[in-house]
């Protein structure tokens, strides 16, 4: 999770993270970008969030020339409760929104101006006073499967060990592969290729675009297609945040924004709202333009270990309002087929 700040000589929008010291005037513009990073990790291993940062930051000094000065986007570290806390899954200290919750302060609070988030983190009910009206270009958002003894999950003898913090890969894995044994994995990117070389665990999945946006998709063994494992929703989405009445930044973000995707993760957040999703609920939602220009979208719902899966497609035209409905509408299909007593147990 990455927050960029912006200010000019004219209009203040300029204050500074509680790692920094006080705002300084500048006569230029300025952007400083916070990053949520684990407690007491090197600089390398922030390079996710970083990578989600610059590309940010690269794209925002393209489209708008008073912030391509040299100097004039600066990068900061931000901790966040999600990434502190390694050891336990999400579902027991709070569920994903701990990777925004400081960062969601720091923006209403005037502290920064704009929180680049990758959408998978981010809950589906914003903070008041805060919008995303930007979502950069979606990466891939197929999942890699990762392993030093086999090609696929497939190859995996029976009683093998998979590596995963998800609930939604371990539902899938289980559900099609119930020999298999999933625990509780979790960490940054570098952290998880270095436990599965030690041999911790015999395989994991992770997705390719993180790979690809830190530029280590070598390490992938296999890509998994959308039929195999079903996305996260918002998987491979950026979204960028900023205070709802911030008519600066919102110029900003706007010039960035790619309307596919944010159509494609509106729809697949409004699924996902309808279940009313949280980390202890393997969903798995991808929304897409398919050949003739329609939005095409599968939906999935599932028990944790596998042993109940409920599945949905769409398909429609490729316009907020429709996509919108479509992923409501796909959400009470899977929320009546599993019944009230299915969400009970999960609790």
């Amino acid at each position: 999770m990455v927050s960029l700040r912006c200010t000019t000589a004219h209009h203040s929008l300029l204050g500074s993270p509680t790692c920094l010291a006080g705002p300084r005037r500048r006569a230029r513009p300025v952007v400083r970008a916070a990053v949520a990073v684990e407690a007491g990790a090197q600089a390398k291993d922030s390079q996710l969030a970083l990578a989600q940062a610059y590309e940010t930051r690269d794209k925002l000094k393209t489209a708008h020339s008073e912030l391509a000065e040299e100097g004039a986007i600066e990068i900061v570290v931000i901790k966040t409760t999600g990434d502190i806390v390694l050891d336990k899954p999400l579902a027991d200290i709070g569920g994903k929104g701990l990777f925004t919750k400081e960062i969601d302060e720091a923006l209403l609070n005037g502290t920064i101006d704009i929180a680049v988030h990758s959408m998978k983190d981010v809950p589906t009910y914003l903070p008041e006073g805060t919008i995303v009206p930007c979502n950069l270009p979606r990466e891939d958002v197929r999942d890699a499967f990762i392993s030093l003894t086999a090609n696929s999950l497939g190859e995996l003898p029976a009683g093998s060990i998979i590596g995963s913090a998800s609930l939604r890969r371990q539902c899938q894995i289980l559900y099609k592969y119930p020999s298999l044994k999933v625990v509780n994995f979790r960490g940054n990117v570098q952290t998880r290729l270095k436990k599965l070389k030690e041999g911790e665990v015999h395989a994991t999945l992770l997705a390719l675009a993180g790979l690809k946006r830190l530029n280590v998709a070598e390490n992938a063994t296999s890509l998994l297609s959308v039929d195999e494992m079903l996305p996260a929703v918002a998987q491979g989405a950026i979204g960028i945040a900023c205070r709802s009445n911030d008519d600066k930044m919102m110029e900003y973000l706007s010039s960035l924004n790619h309307e596919d995707t944010r159509l494609a993760v509106a729809c697949e957040r409004e699924f996902l709202a309808v279940l009313d999703g949280n980390c202890r609920t393997p969903i798995a939602a991808y929304a897409y333009r398919d050949k003739d220009g329609n939005c095409s979208f599968q939906g999935l719902l599932a028990s944790p270990d596998g042993s109940k899966v409920y599945e949905t497609t769409r398909s429609g035209p490729y316009s907020f309002d429709d996509m919108v409905a479509m992923g409501i509408d796909a959400g009470h299909e899977l929320k009546a087929k599993a019944g009230p007593g299915f969400f009970d147990s999960l609790q």
